[in-house]
């Protein structure tokens, strides 16, 4: 297979592999994965070793007969680390944002000395703990075993970190709102690995509820209350929505709960009934980036109707682009309304590295 796809295929399999759960899932045994964490624990401070242990593995891999602790062509029977490295490996880390050297993980003095990686190695790798960790590895990969589980564990730790990051997001000014519209629903429906993309249309309506409260009379004294962890349960944190707003009292006021690529039906209405039944809220609204199911739409009017006439509370079905455009139309200046989604993106810990790039990458191909 040629070097770079291979190298996207052994990310994308680990991109699906982390998920949203930040640990590295792995059987290798425990010797070679704690050398493995090492070189990890490393990565940024020590991006040469890393990258010649990848660029080592992966040649491996695709050349099984090649014995890869000779890393230059000036060691018998050796070949190009370097070349190698330079043409694919190094490439690849710095497009997906992973450590990388400037050109190869071989132009450092402590891993270009011309003998092999062995027990004798020469090379000054500090500290010597990294040291015996490399070694280790590059003995582990010559043994031809189980190296797609070290590419693996070693890309899913570099997911890992690289999700950490924080990323500066761009916030384009003066947009009109037909481009806002397109720029969310691309960022909503993108491909993603990991889960967390049913949480941006939520910071979407939080972001303009954030400038509702300010610029709409019937929020007067009415309190946006903080956006809830994507993981809190509404019947144990006492909120009735994904988005709340409470009165003077602290009595519910209105509330919103987004609903992501799942179509709205009677059952769902009636769910939310129970969540709000035994508050005073006024308007509660149920919206979706799938819309409203047509099939149940006389059902859903009825039910809505019955919770009129039991309760009081007025709720609002909706698509969730339609009531954006709404509210984007209601705002005197749509670019806090971006600042707000931006910042929102920026802080939100449902919401993994991919999905924040993705919005510079929306924002790119304007």
């Amino acid at each position: 297979m040629e070097p770079t796809k291979f190298l996207k295929k052994i990310y994308k399999e680990s991109m699906q592999i982390v998920g949203s759960d930040d640990k590295i899932k792995t059987d290798l045994n425990k010797n070679i994965a704690n050398q493995l964490s090492e070189i990890l624990n490393r990565s940024e401070s020590a991006k040469a070793v890393i990258t010649v242990i990848l660029t080592s593995a992966v040649y491996k891999i695709l050349n099984p007969n090649q014995d890869i602790r000779n890393h230059q062509t000036s060691i018998p029977n050796g070949y190009s680390g370097r070349t190698f490295d330079s043409k694919y490996v190094t490439p690849f880390l710095k497009s997906v944002k992973f450590p990388a050297m400037a050109e190869s993980g071989w132009l450092t003095r402590s891993l270009e000395q011309k003998v092999p990686y062995d027990k004798n190695y020469s090379g000054a790798i500090r500290p010597e703990s990294l040291k015996k960790a490399f070694l280790t590895t590059i003995d582990f990969i010559e043994k031809g075993k189980n190296i797609d589980k070290v590419l693996s564990f070693l890309f899913q730790g570099l997911i890992i970190q690289r999700n950490a990051q924080q990323i500066d997001l761009a916030k384009p000014h003066n947009l009109q709102i037909a481009t806002i519209i397109d720029l969310l629903t691309k960022h909503f429906d993108s491909k993603y690995s990991a889960e967390g993309a049913s949480r941006l249309p939520v910071l979407a309506l939080y972001a303009a509820y954030q400038c509702l409260v300010n610029e709409t009379k019937r929020f007067e004294g009415k309190v946006l209350l903080p956006m809830e962890s994507h993981t809190s349960a509404d019947s144990r944190s006492g909120r009735i929505g994904d988005i709340d707003i409470v009165d003077e009292k602290d009595r519910s006021f209105e509330a919103v709960e987004v609903k992501h690529d799942i179509s709205i039906t009677t059952q769902l209405v009636k769910d939310a009934f129970e969540k709000f039944k035994t508050t005073q809220v006024n308007r509660y609204y149920l919206l979706s980036t799938a819309n409203i199911d047509p099939a149940q739409k006389v059902e859903i009017d009825k039910e809505i109707e019955r919770i009129k006439n039991i309760h009081g509370c007025h709720v609002i079905t909706n698509g969730l682009i339609p009531s954006l455009k709404y509210y984007l139309r209601l705002l005197s200046d749509t670019s806090e309304f971006i600042e707000n989604y931006v910042n929102l993106i920026e802080i939100d810990t449902a919401l993994k590295f991919e999905h924040k790039t993705q919005w510079n990458n929306i924002i790119s191909q304007m």
